[in-house]
């Protein structure tokens, strides 16, 4: 079967005596396999368009059609491997694109095209009109990164750009609705598809530009074929959107489909509501964080409060009140006092027996001998040396005490310049929230005291 009928002739080709060739019988399986293998390698896989005829699914999965223009027609076969992979709908009067290999059905000698891969017509063309723009503006620089602005967090106004009857506008408002329902809207029609609506989209974009009525923009329109979408791939509009001050969000088609314009904005959401919910922030959500902040902050404040009270108690347990003060300094030079009499009255005692023994002993001296008189003597000069001793360490001490009496002395502060105020009870006056404007109140200085008026206060 690979052999040709050439190859064929030059094997069993014969002549006969007047030099006519003699022709040789060839099979029809050899004829029509060589004529199936000389179309294949001449012509191999190709894109062919046409409309399609007689569309049919086989039980077995397999598709048949015709596709014809004006001059010809082919017969068209889809195997069942390729036609679950299909995107496209195929029906009658549908123009399309077939990536097939021309080839012959041996079976029946006829001609036909074995189909892997169709596409609406058109879709050729306009993808690689797509692809050298995005090529081109990228080389430009109008998708770097660095060149988007971040969109804001909380917009004060949004604009829609979009067709007053297209069925993603419901959908938008919608979703900003639920999710910041306070948020103004102003919406820029345009058409969205069609002749001139590339025209019209960058026009509105300049509208907004030009009222700055709105934060950001949103491009905005449902999902549909590459026809339905070229008005966003168009330079015009690719243009509008890359000079536009105000920032733009793409929200065109489908999470598959892609734009010009989804490249050239500063962010580009898969669907039009997707658009919305990156505009607008959840209330609820918002409201939960706020909520919960409130809460931590709340609960921050307690353990504050809670840490100065603490501190508060711990130093009021570590304040005296100057009356406690005063009170405790009287109490201790009293005891001081008391014990300063205590000591002079023993030492007073000490003094009269010392006095005392002395007489009895100058008594007995003047009976006694000579050489216990010298004893004697010596003695009471050992004892008067330790009297004289006592005597001034005793009095080192009460000089001692009497300094630190007087500087226990609640009246050696009022020596320092200081009074002590008291009101007309007598109560002494700590605190100027007591007195009253008018109020008459009495000093007392280290020598003397006064009389006064409170005719001014001033807070602590």
């Amino acid at each position: 079967m690979d052999n040709t009928a050439s190859d064929w002739n030059l094997s069993n080709s014969a002549v006969v005596a007047d030099g006519t060739p003699v022709l040789p019988v060839l099979p029809v399986s050899l004829v029509v396999g060589s004529a199936r293998l000389i179309i294949e390698r001449h012509l191999g896989l190709a894109w062919i368009g046409g409309e399609i005829s007689g569309f049919s699914r086989a039980a077995s999965g397999h598709c048949y059609f015709v596709l014809k223009d004006e001059r010809a027609q082919a017969r068209c076969v889809i195997f069942r491997q390729k036609a679950q992979l299909l995107e496209v709908a195929l029906k009658d009067g549908m123009a399309v694109e077939v990536r097939a290999v021309p080839t012959l059905y041996e079976a029946r000698g006829e001609f036909q095209l074995n189909v892997d891969a169709v596409r609406l017509a058109g879709h050729g063309a306009l993808y690689e009109r797509f692809a050298r723009l995005k090529a081109k503006l990228e080389a430009a620089g109008w998708f770097r990164a660095e060149r988007k602005r971040a969109l804001p967090l909380f917009p004060r106004c949004v604009g829609l750009i979009t067709s007053l009857r297209a069925a993603a506008l419901s959908d938008v408002l919608a979703t900003l609705r639920r999710r910041m329902p306070m948020l103004p809207v102003i919406i820029y029609p345009a058409a969205v598809h069609g002749i001139g609506a590339a025209a019209d989209i960058a026009e509105a974009i300049r509208v907004a530009n030009a009222h700055r009525e709105v934060d950001v923009l949103i491009l905005c329109r449902g999902g549909g074929s590459i026809e339905d979408l070229q008005a966003f791939n168009e330079p015009s509009a690719a243009r509008a959107v890359f000079e536009s001050v105000i920032p733009v969000v793409s929200g065109v088609g489908h999470e598959t489909d892609f734009t010009i314009c989804d490249f050239v904005a500063d962010a580009r959401a898969a669907t039009p509501t997707g658009a919305a919910a990156l505009i607008a922030q959840d209330r609820m959500a918002l409201l939960d964080r706020l909520a919960a902040c409130a809460a931590r902050r709340h609960r921050c404040m307690e353990r504050t409060l809670e840490t100065h009270m603490q501190r508060l108690d711990l130093a009021s347990h570590r304040l005296v009140h100057p009356a406690a003060r005063l009170h405790a300094q009287s109490a201790a030079v009293e005891t001081l006092g008391r014990r300063l009499m205590r000591a002079a009255d023993s030492l007073r005692r000490r003094h009269e027996r010392d006095f005392f023994g002395q007489s009895r002993l100058f008594l007995k001296l003047l009976r006694a001998r000579p050489r216990e008189l010298e004893q004697v003597l010596r003695s009471a000069e050992r004892l008067r040396r330790s009297a004289s001793e006592a005597l001034s360490a005793r009095s080192h001490r009460l000089a001692a005490l009497s300094v630190g009496l007087k500087h226990l002395n609640p009246h050696a502060v009022l020596e320092r310049g200081y009074s002590i105020v008291s009101d007309v009870g007598g109560d002494i006056v700590q605190d100027a929230e007591r007195l009253a404007i008018g109020d008459a109140v009495s000093l007392r200085f280290a020598r003397g005291g006064a009389d006064a008026k409170v005719t001014s206060k001033k807070p602590a």
